[in-house]
């Protein structure tokens, strides 16, 4: 299965494979620079896989879930 991430990634990282990309900086999403590496990286997120299992952003995703349903 091919899967086009070109609009998820920055331009550099757009020829990459998803574990490639699980393993590089937050910073190789498209929007985000090296400064917030820098930011991430003193909360112990430094690749982007970390930042998809961080357990606050899967919280807050949870909410965002629950809300779509809530009336």
């Amino acid at each position: 299965m091919s899967l086009n991430l070109n609009k998820l990634v920055d331009k550099a990282w757009e020829d990459k494979g998803i574990n490639e990309l699980l393993d590089a900086p937050p910073s190789a999403l498209e929007g985000l620079t090296k400064k917030h590496d820098e930011l991430l990286a003193e909360l112990k997120i430094k690749t982007i896989r970390d930042l998809g299992n961080w357990k606050y952003a899967a919280k807050a995703h949870a909410l965002i879930q629950l809300a779509d349903g809530e009336s």
